[in-house]
């Protein structure tokens, strides 16, 4: 409690030296001059010591839009600073906690040639994926339901995160021609063995005991609906993470993957998803699967040739360079992918992804490049180089880590 508040000093007089130049409000529910809708996809449960931040876009699985993801870093930024607020969570109404990025919109702003309003939404997602990151305060995400590519993004960096029977965790982008994104390559290159290289390139789905079994969950719950109603969190009056970690495991329930968890093939996965390139894991699973004959390398195999080709390698890439990164050093390269990939310059393959699986629904994109071998070093060493003509993204370190 001492560091936290010696933290949140040193941002206060960064901030009186000129360092922010806008003055934060201190309310829990700040005025802002937006769109009445907007409030109404971001709901407020405001309690004696705590804030919730309730995602309310159920009919669009709480897909994420710029002005919804501006509005929830607001809220949060508001929330620490207010001295009232203890700790604070985060859900979703429906069947959803967050599907992702709203990749519809985005396809159709690049389809109208509206680039700028695309690369707001990356930069404003990252940005609150790094206030996340490095809250002072504690922080629960609730996974009640579908937890996808940047939803997991802005769950994930908290304190807690809390799944459910309900959960469906994935990162499915190389299927629509991206790249797992918002923090995706911090977290996932740090699961045990090369499971977040599995994940990543497959897009395969974890159920919510396999997300606690890997420790991408930090706790488990049968059921959402009634651990709210058994655990008195929202009476809570403390900061203090030691006291709601009792909370959450007093009223949490205790529970192992089943048999045929993909986590019980971790050995495999290790063996084959351990190799240098995209075309060296497939090789390994082909003759895995040739020796076992088993239905998983087939529906693995099936899964990679699927997807981008370009989407594969970078995705690669990515997660092994955030193997040695820090949070924001993930960021900062995922942006440059991200606006890479909607500019076009080396392929339309998000487009052209996006299209397929959820415009048209005609399930066959036409990658560009069509298949591994021409897509080359050089193509892949571009969707990673640094930001010529555009802004890099421009996180706050010095006054939110200021010991960095």
């Amino acid at each position: 409690m001492h560091s936290l508040k010696v933290l949140a000093r040193a941002r206060r007089e960064l901030r009186q030296l000129g360092s922010f130049p806008h003055q934060r409000s201190l309310s829990a529910q700040p005025h802002y001059a937006s769109h009445d809708d907007v409030q109404d996809q971001v709901l407020v449960d405001g309690r004696a010591s705590s804030r919730t931040a309730i995602l309310n876009r159920p009919s669009a699985l709480n897909s994420l839009t710029t002005s919804t993801v501006a509005r929830l870093k607001r809220l949060y930024e508001s929330w620490e600073e207010n001295p009232n607020v203890g700790f604070v969570s985060m859900k979703g109404i429906g069947k959803a906690f967050c599907s992702g990025g709203d990749v519809v919109t985005l396809y159709h702003l690049l389809t109208e040639g509206n680039i700028e309003e695309c690369k707001t939404f990356f930069d404003t997602l990252y940005k609150f994926v790094y206030v996340q990151g490095t809250y002072l305060k504690p922080h629960l995400a609730i996974l009640g339901g579908v937890t996808m590519a940047s939803g997991a993004g802005i769950s994930l960096p908290g304190m807690f995160r809390l799944a459910t029977d309900k959960t469906v965790f994935s990162h499915p982008e190389v299927q629509i021609g991206f790249h797992p994104d918002a923090g995706a390559s911090f977290h996932l290159s740090r699961l045990p063995g090369y499971l977040g290289e599995y994940l990543a390139l497959t897009g395969d789905k974890l159920n919510g005991v396999e997300m606690v079994a890997c420790r991408l969950a930090t706790h488990y719950s049968l059921n959402a609906i009634s651990f709210d109603r058994r655990a008195p969190l929202d009476r809570l009056t403390t900061d203090d993470p030691s006291v709601i970690e009792t909370s959450l495991s007093q009223y949490g329930d205790l529970v192992y993957p089943d048999r045929r968890s993909i986590i019980h093939k971790i050995d495999v996965i290790d063996k084959c998803f351990s190799h240098d390139t995209v075309e060296e894991i497939i090789c390994a699973l082909e003759i895995e699967a040739a020796d076992s004959y088993g239905e998983w390398c087939a529906m693995t195999l099936k899964k990679l040739r699927e997807a981008s080709p370009l989407s594969l390698k970078v995705t690669l890439r990515s997660i092994r360079e955030g193997r040695f990164q820090t949070l924001d050093q993930c960021l900062t390269r995922e942006f440059r992918i991200s606006l890479h990939g909607i500019s076009g310059e080396v392929s339309k393959d998000f487009c052209e992804g996006v299209r397929a699986r959820l415009v048209d629904k005609d399930f066959a994109p036409k990658w560009d490049p069509p298949s591994l071998e021409e897509v080359t070093k050089e193509m892949v060493d571009f969707c990673v180089s640094p930001l010529i003509s555009e802004p890099e993204l421009k996180l706050p370190t010095a006054s939110r880590e200021p010991s960095v």
